[in-house]
């Protein structure tokens, strides 16, 4: 044991930077998947949480107020259901607080119900005593910057409300732009405000998978017509997960994948320190080392350098996770006080040193089979006799050392294929992550190619005096554009869901739709839909669809698929003039405003509230989905770091080699006449070359391979395949000329060394 120590400490003062290179990838991939834990629970567990306490329902209906309550009573007879809560009047109107406006759904209820009870985070719960008081859905609140004493203003005469408490619901919150906020209020003092008023009711489902067929049957219960809206709970949880949950998987495909790449690595190094050092080992065995001893000095070093690495990746999560800077630091403080979170924080640096174990193991297997009595060298060159192209290469007098060392590369020996493949692992993540971030601007940068032709959305109260505000709206000298709207909730086929309509532009001046397949919608009952909507109505570009608008039917001819980010894609739009032929008193109710390139979204809205006066205008910056991604920037950079470092290690893995397999030829190349520069220029031209087929195969397998995986989380989240966007040509020639120059400057110094080597010294190694 005493001898093997000795070995692995003096291995270990030989290859010190190698060692720190490991060690320091292992602690960026145990990071890179601990933080993916982290906002996978932090994504789920909080709704689940509310939706578990609160006995939330399943299925929430909301019907007009004419619907009898006989019927809504009545669904609680149907097969599946367990529980209802309601039904409960509803009013549809806009509050106001501290000078920020938000729709809201005021829903008029008394005692605090079994189904679908509110959690109460602050406050307390309606008092009878205060028919003013009310109690706000805690995204509601935290938009209107309201809490427990506040005043809510509302339109015309009503009075004044009371906030009287925050509570957390399991239901779809308050998306601005997208859904109104809820707002509980004592039924008897239900204010007669807003044009839109009725009930709704929620269902608690024996069996949640049944959810569709449940709906189905109520809807059929109630009748179409009655029937303005459909939520569920897959949509509630999709929504409370957001962005979070692809942080997540972002962070654990690359943690995962800079873990094989890390593996593969230290596979490379030990195998190449073992072809190296093949004299030393067969002296190891002929003194006493069994196999089995040197299989597991190689072992418990790399062991050792995994286990030092995870350990220090997990007390940095735990100690420093919680005070990352946004959603990353407020994801490892929730995820710490989860029950999972200690099995988490055990598993994963384990698997990851278990996997490097394994990857060591089978690599150190090598040296184990290395006979006690050195096999003499084969008396052919590593690179194997010179090819026909070569030998007419120095024929035309081509610089030796380019010849021979692009020989060397790639006609030495069989091993080649991997240790391209090898180096071009962590370089073709390094792509994907570029494709990434390079996405992530192009939503910031050119939004309207990314469904977004809009940066602004007015809501009016009163679509009566439509030409008058679209007038007021374009006379700013900001605005570009003002496309007159109208969004209605529309039941599917099958009445299983509901989905928006959308009613954008005019015949005349057409909304400017991003698409990603197809056409614009031109002529009558043409539409365009969102990915989200075709996935859910197994439709494709060129289908007619039927839906249900306040018991009319639609039909609709989907004539191209756009890229829409809201509303989870579920989505179908067409222009206003095409909704007017069903209901020719359809006044719009918002307006898209385009702006010029320079102009400030916050600064033209407040504007805009101003000019119109006594709050007639609800206007808001369109919510743009990479806002939301903007911790992956960060994670990009620390990916980005962690791969450069697997990939610098596998560099200096196939430097290494390429001097050791060198100096065999060392005493034939000063024969023939060469200097120890040209010997040297073979040796950098050699790992050039390597590190340039690496590059060109990080290029060819990673933009094919970025472009499939954005899309295909574009189409899971309902945004639709189209949004990839791969880095420009300027980026990715500065990337392939940063590696291959990197390459070039880290052979230098080795190959230098090994060309100036003592014919003693070259004489014993070829021995």
């Amino acid at each position: 044991m005493r001898a093997m120590l000795r070995w692995a400490h003096s291995d270990l003062r030989t290859h010190r930077g190698e060692a720190l290179f490991l060690v320091l990838a292992t602690v960026g991939i145990v990071t890179s998947l601990l933080l993916a834990a982290a906002l996978f629970g932090y994504a789920t567990n909080p709704w689940q949480r509310v939706f578990t306490q609160s006995r939330g329902a399943h299925v929430w209906i909301h019907t007009a107020a004419s619907t009898d309550a006989s019927d809504l009573t009545a669904l609680h007879d149907l097969d599946g259901v367990e529980a209802v809560a309601g039904p409960y009047p509803t009013t549809a109107t806009t509050v106001a607080s501290r000078g920020t406006r938000a729709p809201v759904e005021l829903r008029g209820t008394g005692e605090r119900p079994v189904t679908g009870r509110p959690l109460l985070t602050s406050g307390r719960w309606l008092d009878p005593d205060r028919p003013d008081g009310v109690v706000l859905e805690s995204r509601l609140a935290q938009a209107l910057l309201a809490g427990p004493g506040d005043v809510l203003t509302l339109p015309g005469d009503a009075g004044p409300l009371t906030v009287l408490g925050v509570a957390d619901s399991a239901e779809p919150g308050y998306r601005k732009g997208e859904r109104p906020g809820l707002v509980w209020v004592a039924s008897a003092a239900l204010p007669p405000t807003g044009a839109v008023g009725g009930q709704v009711i929620g269902l608690r489902l024996t069996d949640p998978d049944a959810t569709d067929y449940a709906v189905q049957r109520a809807v059929t219960l109630l009748g179409a017509g009655a029937v303005s809206e459909v939520s569920s709970w897959q949509q509630a949880r999709a929504e409370a997960q957001g962005d979070d949950r692809l942080l997540g998987q972002v962070l654990g495909l690359f943690g995962l994948g800079a873990l094989v790449a890390a593996g593969l690595a230290v596979h490379g190094a030990i195998g190449t320190r073992v072809r190296g050092h093949l004299r030393d080992i067969s002296i190891l065995k002929a003194i006493g080392f069994t196999p089995g001893q040197l299989v597991r000095v190689f072992l418990l070093q790399h062991l050792t350098y995994a286990l030092l690495g995870a350990l220090a990746a997990a007390a940095l999560t735990e100690t420093l996770g919680p005070r990352l800077p946004g959603r990353l630091g407020d994801a490892v403080g929730v995820w710490q006080g989860l029950p999972g979170h200690t099995a988490a924080l055990v598993a994963v640096p384990v698997a990851v040193v278990l996997f490097i174990g394994a990857t060591t193991g089978l690599a150190a297997w090598r040296a184990g089979r290395v006979p006690p009595v050195p096999v003499p060298r084969a008396a052919v060159p590593t690179g194997g006799r010179l090819s026909a192209v070569a030998r007419r290469a120095l024929a035309l007098r081509l610089p030796p050392a380019l010849v021979l060392g692009w020989h060397k590369a790639f006609i030495r020996r069989p091993r080649t294929p991997a240790t391209i493949a090898r180096l071009a692992l962590p370089l073709t993540l390094i792509v994907v992550a570029m494709s990434a971030w390079t996405t992530i601007d192009r939503f910031h940068g050119q939004p309207e190619r990314m469904g977004l032709p809009a940066a602004l959305t007015v809501h009016v109260d009163d679509g009566a005096h439509a030409p008058a505000t679209r007038a007021l709206l374009a006379r700013h000298p900001e605005v570009t554009a003002a496309h007159p709207g109208v969004e209605v909730a529309a039941l599917v086929p099958g009445q299983t869901a509901t989905i928006a309509l959308r009613g954008l532009g005019t015949n005349e001046d057409p909304y400017p739709f991003a698409l990603a397949e197809g056409r614009t919608a031109q002529g009558p009952d043409e539409a365009v839909a969102g990915q989200g909507l075709l996935d859910l109505l197994d439709v494709r570009v060129g289908d007619w669809v039927r839906m249900t608008v306040g018991g009319r039917p639609q039909i609709l001819h989907i004539v191209g698929r756009s890229i829409e980010p809201d509303n989870a894609g579920r989505v179908v739009s067409t222009s206003l003039d095409t909704l007017r032929e069903n209901d020719p008193e359809l006044r719009p109710t918002l307006y898209q405003l385009r702006l010029r390139p320079d102009a400030d979204p916050h600064a033209v809205a407040a504007d805009l509230s101003r000019t119109a006066g006594r709050g007639q205008l609800d206007v808001h910056a369109v919510t743009n989905p990479a806002d939301g991604l903007s911790p992956l920037r960060g994670v990009v950079v620390g990916l980005l770091g962690v791969l450069a470092l697997i990939g610098l290690v596998e560099l200096l893995t196939v430097i290494g080699g390429t001097v050791r397999e060198g100096e065999r030829d060392l005493l034939a190349l000063k024969a023939a006449g060469l200097s120890p520069r040209q010997i040297t220029g073979i040796t950098v031209t050699a790992t050039g070359c390597t590190a340039l087929a690496a590059i060109a195969v990080a290029l060819a397998l990673g933009l094919p391979l970025a472009r499939w995986l954005i899309d295909a989380q574009g189409r899971s989240s309902g945004i639709g395949a189209g949004i990839a966007q791969s880095p420009s040509p300027m980026a990715l020639s500065a990337f392939g000329a940063a590696a291959l120059l990197g390459a070039l400057a880290l052979a230098v110094v080795p190959a230098a060394r090994a060309a100036r080597r003592r014919l003693a010294d070259t004489l014993s190694a070829v021995a």
